[in-house]
């Protein structure tokens, strides 16, 4: 219902409400049980039976959870029965399920916040009596009796006003409270903002009284539409949970096809088919990097705390990469980009001269604060650090004021005032009576636009100029007049006071851009990110805010909520990329915008605080709520909280969102390097009549230990150089591009060549060594060794493009350690006498180790040699 299209009659009439006496009991109760509670209706929960199978449903874990099956039975099948391996995996797929189902938010937290506001009580007249109710017992039809303070609980029309101004910064995003009048009418569509004879659900009044007939109550209300749209709104999976998804594919299609292709091969050449089924087995097990998954959680992990430590509180997990392919980042202004304080940026007095508040006062700047703070009604609470309570427009006065020159209550008592004539919608101004010595003096303030005719006294058409030029900067502008008088004024009337008024100067306050927020819009653009504002407030403050951040730098690049509700889809999607500033805009909007981004392959980054920004938050791909200022709902619909509502924290999280995802990379070379290699091994050695080179669990151990080990401390690798100085990441872009594949080939390739040498040699060549003979065993003893060395020392080649010799060890020290523990484990299970036969190795002489070690560091020479070529051809 457009009920601020209505007059307030007939809309009385039309509710059948009486504007007198409120709604009978009786009509209460009946429109009650018909529309029910104003309440917002709860979101179907998942139950954890549901929660869990769906974290089962990935297709990589579904990969693991077979790789799981085969393990054990490959273990059942083998006299060791070694159930190590398949135990991990399923420990593996239990844990990222518990990460997923208490790290990742959804849509019911969201709705519970939006609940816990609206338990409260308020004033309603109901039988000609005004009681206080709970407001889920408000209905439509109801008179609300709202004073300073109160909570607005249902949307409704204006039917008396008095002075009446109402913060809807929450749901708006307009930083200054609203002036309301119930006399005010339109015949055109208004946003919320402008809809001056309308009140809103979780609104709050800071001035006045008045009465209102609720227009919705629950869901009906604009909070509630707001609720209804996190409801409807679903999670999308991340890019990274997409690449890992397409990898498990290819890797689960690689192994299937190795171990189908091995059997046929020792199935001709006559090899027994249980012992050639377990080693084809064996292999389909190794292709499968079964701590891929722990070593991403545990990258994802070490993000999440270095980004609790830079501000910024991660709900879930996979949020923590898709930052680092953000490519858009959307931001609310008011208190997100700005500081959401009014503070006073110029002052004119006379003439051509305009003083900066930010740069020495002069006195002539100082008179005119302290007259406006004369005429103000801002309350100072005393502590640590002061308290101002009261208009946002009057503090920025005061504020500035006790900045630059003395307190307020300094001057109040030199200044004492005897009489007042308070703001009202009608006079939009305000004037004050003081007394100072045997002199009396009344100050008024308020729009310059309404002040002019009223001055009779100074530089009236200079001001016009310097109000108009600070319009243009966006800045509101408060003009400062008075008269003197003799005697005490006996006629406290505007009439009389608000007349033949001596201009004394004009003040210009904006809600200023946050220091750092201009820096870290520079440093998402260089890294190729394009920061757009998102905002409920004026065209005018907008756009004057996003030029001096560096958002905008023409005015065609900004809309207003208006026009973009005239584009269609297509038409939007081909402007979108065009567009920095949207202003006056719903929440509605918001998504459309968010969603028209996505559309174009961008990762949107979306900031907010207020309810308003909620359902953009959640429809984004990473949502970013405010700490401080946010409201709940909007924290429960995010999935990052900066804890200091500072905008710098979203590009540090970039930064450190990128250095996820660079060492996700750098975990799926060290590990796809390994098993790739361990396909192409087994495969070539069955090729060439040698048999198998490993055994099940020969394999199996280089996976979890020699891979896992040094694998898991990855996720600690500091951010490379430069790193945001690279264009984001596309989510259509494969985990494999910028040359992965290439580097893993060239890996696979040297681990094959140096482990089939060894196996080969082992095998064949008794000359090696005098006293042990050559045997398929020393050689599979050999081949493991030189497989498990290489893969470990190989986790020091992937660490960065540089020179392993130019990376410092310290810069991560349990690397080095899992390095190491790797080694010793390695070398330890070679040479017991147990574990060798647990792991059917052999003893092997003195000669084969410095073969195996020897074989081992080749693919550390052959990378650095590839680094050092590299490196000399990007200096050409």
């Amino acid at each position: 219902m457009e009920a601020y299209k209505k007059d307030y009659a007939q809309l009385a009439k039309e509710q059948q409400t009486s504007m007198e006496n409120g709604l009978t009991s009786q009509e209460v109760a009946n429109r009650l049980q018909e529309n029910g509670r104003n309440q917002f209706e709860q979101a179907p929960s998942e139950s954890l039976i549901s929660k869990i199978l769906h974290s089962l449903s990935d297709f990589t874990t579904i990969i693991l959870l077979v790789a799981a099956a085969i393990s054990f039975y490959t273990a059942v099948s083998t006299e060791h029965g070694d159930l190590f391996e398949g135990l991990l995996i399923i420990a593996i797929v239990v844990i990222n399920s518990v990460l997923a189902i208490v790290q990742e938010g959804n849509a019911e937290k969201a709705l519970a916040a939006l609940q816990d506001m609206n338990k409260q009580v308020t004033s309603v007249l109901r039988d000609g009596h005004v009681t206080e109710i709970d407001a889920e017992e408000v209905v439509v039809g109801d008179i609300l009796v709202l004073e300073n303070g109160s909570m607005i609980v249902a949307d409704a029309r204006l039917t008396q006003t008095s002075q009446l101004r109402v913060e809807e910064s929450a749901l708006t995003g307009e930083s200054e409270p609203v002036e309301k009048n119930a006399d005010f009418m339109t015949t055109e569509d208004e946003s919320l903002g402008d809809q001056l004879n309308m009140v809103f659900k979780g609104c709050t009044v800071v001035n006045g009284r008045a009465r209102a007939i609720v227009t919705a109550t629950g869901m009906q209300t604009e909070m509630g539409k707001v609720a209804s749209l996190l409801n409807d709104t679903k999670q999308t999976a991340t890019p990274l949970q997409k690449r890992l998804n397409q990898l498990g594919k290819r890797i689960s299609f690689v192994a299937i096809g190795a171990a189908a292709l091995v059997f046929l091969i020792g199935y001709l050449q006559e090899e027994p088919v249980l012992e050639l089924f377990m080693t084809a087995v064996s292999l389909a097990v190794a292709a499968v990097p079964e701590t891929l998954m722990v070593i991403v959680t545990l990258a994802l992990a070490f993000g999440v705390q270095k980004m609790a430590k830079k501000h910024a509180i991660i709900r879930r997990l996979p949020a923590v990469e898709t930052l680092g392919s953000a490519s858009v980042i959307c931001s609310d202004k008011t208190g997100t980009l700005t500081q959401n304080k009014m503070t006073v940026r110029r002052i004119w007095r006379h003439g051509d001269e305009v003083v900066d508040a930010e740069d020495a006062m002069t006195e002539e700047a100082i008179e005119v604060l302290k007259l406006a703070s004369l005429c103000t009604d801002v309350i100072i609470e005393p502590g640590d650090e002061k308290s101002y309570k009261g208009n946002p427009t009057e503090v920025a006065i005061v504020r500035s004021l006790e900045e630059n020159y003395h307190t307020k209550k300094e001057l109040d008592e030199s200044y004492v005032r005897i009489g007042e004539l308070p703001f009202d919608s009608e006079r939009k101004m305000m004037t004050t009576i003081h007394k100072h010595g045997k002199k009396y003096l009344s100050v008024t303030k308020g729009a310059f636009d309404v002040l002019m005719p009223r001055f009779r006294y100074g530089d009236v058409e200079q001001a016009a100029v310097v109000n108009d030029r600070f319009g243009k900067k966006a800045l509101r502008v408060i003009a400062v007049g008075f008269r003197t008088f003799d005697e005490e004024p006996t006629e406290l009337t505007s009439a009389f006071l608000e007349k033949d008024l001596h201009l004394l100067g004009l003040v210009g306050m904006i809600d200023p851009p946050r220091p750092e927020s201009k820096g870290a819009i520079a440093r998402a653009k260089r890294a190729g990110i394009k920061t757009v504002m998102i905002t409920g407030d004026h065209v005018v403050t907008a756009s004057a805010i996003a030029k001096e951040l560096g958002i905008l730098s023409k005015a065609s690049e900004a809309m207003t909520g208006a026009q973009l509700r005239e584009l269609s889809e297509e038409e939007l999607d081909a402007k979108v990329k065009q567009l920095s500033v949207y202003a006056r805009v719903t929440p509605e909007d918001k998504i459309r915008i968010v969603k028209a981004w996505q559309r174009t392959g961008a990762t949107v980054a979306m900031t907010g605080d207020g309810v308003n920004d909620a359902p953009a938050l959640k429809a984004s791909d990473v949502g970013c709520a405010m700490g401080i200022t946010g409201t709940d709902v909007a924290k429960g619909a995010a999935d990052m909280v900066l804890t200091d509502d500072n905008f710098a924290t979203i590009v540090d999280a970039i930064a450190q969102g990128r250095t996820v995802y660079q060492n996700i990379r750098k975990a799926v070379n060290f590990l796809l390097s390994c098993n790739i290699s361990e396909i192409f091994i087994v495969l070539l050695a069955m090729l060439f009549g040698w048999g198998a080179p490993f055994t099940a669990v020969q394999l199996l151990f280089v996976n979890v230990v020699a891979d896992g080990l040094p694998g898991f401390a990855l996720g600690k690798e500091p951010a490379e150089k430069g790193i945001m100085n690279e264009d984001p990441i596309a989510p259509s872009e494969s985990i494999f591009s910028r040359g992965l594949w290439q580097k893993i080939g060239v890996n696979a390739s040297i681990f094959t060549v140096v482990t089939l040498i060894g196996y080969y040699l082992g095998t064949f060549v008794n000359s090696i060594s005098p006293w042990v003979e050559a045997s398929h065993e020393v050689g599979q003893t050999v081949a493991f060794l030189v497989l498990a060395y290489s893969s470990i020392i190989h986790v020091f080649n992937v660490r960065s493009d540089r020179s392993i010799f130019k990376v410092k060890l310290e810069s991560n020290k349990s690397l080095f350690e899992m390095a190491i523990l790797a080694i010793v484990i390695t070398t330890v299970i070679a040479i017991l006498p147990i574990t060798q036969e647990l792991f059917s190795l052999v003893r092997i002489s003195f000669n084969h180790w410095l073969l195996a070690i020897a074989l081992s560091i080749i693919p550390v020479a052959i990378n650095e040699l590839i680094k050092f070529h590299r490196l000399s051809d990007e200096e050409e």
